[in-house]
């Protein structure tokens, strides 16, 4: 019989955190971007057009 390292997941331990991890980052990852951070985004580009504007 071999020793289990004990630092190390059993491989079925391992493989369900494997599928909850991609379940919940994939959630995330399908989520929108807040419209907070998409009107700071357009008050960014903005800004830098007018700045681009100025230089000329």
């Amino acid at each position: 019989m071999t020793e289990q390292n004990d630092s190390e997941p059993r491989p079925h331990v391992a493989a369900q955190i494997d599928e909850n991890l991609k379940r919940v980052y994939g959630e995330v990852a399908r989520e929108g971007v807040p419209d907070r951070f998409r009107d700071l985004i357009a008050q960014l580009k903005a800004r830098e057009v007018d700045q681009s504007e100025d230089a000329q």
